[in-house]
């Protein structure tokens, strides 16, 4: 997920969590026969609508409140629909649940869990996407850990969670060590879920975000806690939406309308870094003025290009590392891809951001 506070969870949450993420992996198993998502109607090929009709209103995550926050600092104006609810939400397993639930019509979120969805036989679209060059993640070890590198993973227990970005870092970091899955002990997870775990033994290693890891460290550190860092990297951030909210004429409008302050809102970001860690970071994340400058100094520059074809690639690489492990079915991802969206995020952006 995009960004996540540093502090502990309370462990009563974390053994509650535990037993819906257990329920979460038997679910799964009984949707796994599912070759294709489900939904009402195919996915659409009409035009997108030049304006937004009135009256329209779309449900969209921003967790933490980033993407308000984003908008108000870029001064970037009223946007042309109603938010009916900003969701705080952001992890793929809540997102896809919420949009089961109808509770969410557009989310932001890494590669993976629109496979997942597509593996749980639900019918949702990427129409927006923000190529990342650097690598968002480190892995880091428990307290007292004598692991220094990817290769000291063989027997130990790391945290895998199967439907979020963290889950196909640790998997491609593995395949680059010439680690197999059977020599590791995988530990299913979801990343809320990591600190406690790291914190507590139950895992010796797990990936935090660059958001996560400074105070980590800064807790841990004296106690044997490191980090392990690679150069692999999870290569897109994205927007998605159910099939049945892009379905929608009005809708989908909307969704093509939020794109544009999407990606000025990142670029905005990336250009004013002093006032994003003060305000976002410092304010409401409760980092330190030089964590926050750490995190903005490993930023990614936002990328937009005007093709796709990098982006399925790379998806198409993900969802196969996926079958290999057993964790999903082969399947085309040229499905996931609605692409009367592909370009927008490009030409809402100077030439410096499209390549």
């Amino acid at each position: 997920m995009p960004f996540s506070r540093t502090s502990g969870i309370d462990r009563r949450l974390f053994l509650t969590s535990l037993v819906g993420a257990a329920a979460g992996v038997a679910g799964l198993s009984g949707c796994a026969e599912s070759s294709a998502a489900t939904g009402d109607k195919g996915a659409s090929t009409a035009p997108l609508a030049a304006k937004v009709p009135a009256g329209t209103g779309l449900k969209v995550s921003s967790f933490s409140n980033t993407q308000q926050l984003q908008f108000k600092l870029a001064k970037l104006g009223e946007l042309p629909f109603k938010v009916s609810s900003w969701v705080n939400v952001a992890a793929g397993p809540d997102v896809i649940n919420a949009f089961r639930a109808e509770s969410l019509d557009l989310a932001n979120n890494a590669g993976i869990p629109p496979i997942q969805a597509h593996y749980q036989g639900f019918d949702a679209k990427i129409v927006a996407i923000n190529i990342t060059r650097k690598p968002n993640y480190v892995f880091a070890t428990k307290p007292g850990s004598d692991i220094r590198s990817v290769e000291d993973f063989r027997g130990k227990k790391l945290a895998f969670s199967q439907g979020q970005a963290q889950g196909v870092v640790l998997l491609r970091a593995l395949k680059k060590a010439g680690l197999k899955y059977d020599e590791v002990k995988l530990v299913p997870l979801t990343s809320n879920q990591f600190l406690t775990a790291l914190q507590s033994g139950q895992v010796d290693i797990a990936p935090l975000g660059n958001t996560q890891s400074p105070a980590y460290i800064s807790q841990y550190g004296s106690k044997g806690a490191r980090l392990v860092t690679t150069d692999v990297v999870d290569l897109l951030n994205l927007l998605w939406a159910p099939a049945a909210v892009l379905n929608d004429e009005a809708k989908a409008a909307a969704v093509a309308a939020y794109i544009p302050f999407w990606a000025k809102g990142q670029v905005w970001a990336y250009e004013n870094p002093d006032i994003w860690n003060e305000e976002f970071y410092v304010k409401t994340q409760n980092l330190t003025l030089a964590q926050a400058q750490g995190i903005t100094a490993l930023a990614n520059k936002p990328l937009f290009s005007p093709s796709w074809d990098e982006a399925i690639r790379w998806e198409q690489e993900t969802a196969d590392l996926l079958a290999e492990g057993g964790f999903v079915k082969k399947f085309d991802v040229s499905s996931l891809f609605d692409h009367r969206f592909e370009g927008i995020a490009a030409k809402s952006v100077s030439e410096e951001y499209r390549k």
